[in-house]
């Protein structure tokens, strides 16, 4: 398999500047990736730049009917594309089915909203200078999105950028994560055939020098970034004056209060927490528990761990897979090294295989230890007790991070008040902190992220209000 930048309407190969693409279960090269140079990054710019005015002209109605042929084709080679993935993440084939399945919705949902960029009509006769005006908004393309990607959900998260921004009326430049060019190149090649104008998007493989390239050139009017902390703050500083929409990480918070259903809640937090090798970042992390009830959710949720199956990611029964790559791996074990240095126990995992590490559950690991304090990005679950709810909200909110919390309690006026309390951009009652709706607004604050996600609401995002005003003349 080939993995390759597209500029302005051509595949491009550079022998001289390629990357063998492995397995990270198997260890076998599965492909080749061809990366850009400065000069095909500006050609990609100048190629986007060039196409805007064509993808804005195109009539909602059309575009709206390529995004639900790009989604019938994505239908169609669900099985193609997950396998994909499963090959080039390690990530177990039932979750990349379902992702699949996510991002054809995503795309679905993109179609349906490029129909429904309203404005309003605003009287002017609010205002005695205004008795004989009126106006109207309309949504009008910014021109041309900068989409920039992760590796951990390779295609949705880029049907959760290219859907909205086309849907908009919107160029894009696509740069995807450097493990997942494969999935992006495949993707790619069907929004073409579903008739996405040829110019009007353009990927370029890369790493951090083309990101710079692409995200400080003033052609460009927005950034569409999912990743982590500090090349955020890299993207900000290069940034200029346009619009960035950041959707960062987390250290996602559960909490299990003394009078939930803990049979429930240890499972949905062990099935949440280890999916896709905890490489999500609203993957559940920091469970806190009641005192009350702690030594039994956590015999229960280390039963339920202990039944999940590690291998093979392309078995339809395997559980947990391999992590993106060893060096990522060998991250993991230090962070559950230094918990255990600072107190932590090990109560079960905490072994590694190459770029496989055994689903981890650390109990009471101090506040200020990495896998508490930072984003984990791996399958590593701490369970930490607490006394009151207040206690356990201050736990959640004293983190530099924002993004999803989940409470499980039967008490109602509890569960309100948990989630006013927090400070985090969705919070999710009766369930785990990984849960999404793709159709639902995402994001979080501090530094989870600026901008919400979600075919809708990142179309407000990719898009500006224009204003034309009518004056009556007598």
């Amino acid at each position: 398999m080939l993995a390759q930048s597209y500029v302005n309407g051509k595949w491009l190969e550079n022998e001289d500047n390629s990357l063998s693409i492995y397995n990270p279960y198997t260890k076998e090269e599965i492909g080749k990736q061809f990366q850009a140079s400065e000069a095909d990054v500006e050609n990609a710019i100048a190629s986007a730049y060039a196409a805007k005015k064509e993808v804005a002209s195109i009539p909602a109605h059309e575009r709206a009917a390529t995004l639900k042929k790009a989604a019938q084709l994505l239908e169609e080679r669900k099985e193609q594309f997950a396998k994909i993935i499963s090959q080039e993440l390690g990530k177990p084939l039932r979750y990349t089915l379902d992702e699949v399945t996510r991002s054809v919705e995503t795309l679905e949902l993109s179609a349906e909203e490029a129909k429904r960029l309203f404005g309003e009509t605003l009287p002017g006769d609010t205002s005695s200078r205004g008795t004989k005006a009126i106006a109207a908004t309309f949504r009008v393309p910014v021109g041309v999105v900068a989409a920039i990607t992760p590796f951990n959900a390779p295609l949705n998260l880029v049907a959760h950028k290219i859907g909205p921004a086309f849907a908009g009326g919107n160029s894009v430049i696509l740069k995807p994560a450097t493990p997942a060019t494969l999935i992006a190149t495949e993707f790619v090649k069907l929004l073409l055939e579903a008739g996405f104008p040829k110019t009007s998007i353009n990927m370029v493989l890369g790493r951090r020098d083309a990101v710079q390239q692409i995200v400080k050139d003033d052609r460009v009017n927005v950034i569409s970034f999912t990743g982590g902390l500090v090349a955020s703050k890299n993207i900000c500083q290069l940034a200029g004056i346009k619009k960035v929409l950041l959707e960062l990480g987390g250290n996602a918070s559960t909490i299990v209060h003394e009078d939930a259903d803990i049979a429930r809640a240890a499972k949905m937090c062990a099935r949440t927490g280890y999916s896709n090798s905890g490489q999500s970042c609203i993957s559940v992390q920091r469970v806190y528990v009641h005192e009350s009830v702690i030594s039994e959710f956590t015999r229960l949720f280390k039963e339920e761990v202990e039944a999940l199956k590690v291998g093979d990611p392309l078995l339809p029964d395997t559980d947990v897979g391999s992590m993106v790559d060893e060096a990522n791996a060998k991250r993991i074990m230090d962070w559950i090294d230094e918990a255990v240095s600072m107190g932590a126990e090990v109560l079960s995992g905490g072994q590694r295989d190459g770029a496989i590490v055994k689903p981890t559950v650390l109990l009471r690991p101090p506040h200020h230890s990495k896998v508490v304090c930072d984003e984990v990005f791996g399958p590593i679950v701490s369970v930490i007790p607490y006394k009151t709810i207040e206690e356990a909200i201050e736990a959640t909110n004293n983190s530099e991070f924002g993004l999803q919390a989940g409470i499980f309690t039967n008490q109602m006026d509890l569960a309100y008040k948990f989630a006013q309390a927090l400070e985090v951009g969705g919070v999710v009652i009766n369930g785990t902190s990984n849960f999404r709706l793709d159709h639902w607004p995402y994001g979080g604050v501090k530094y989870s992220g600026i901008g919400r996600e979600g075919p809708r609401y990142a179309i407000e995002e990719m898009t500006e209000m224009k204003m034309i005003v009518y004056q009556i003349v007598d």
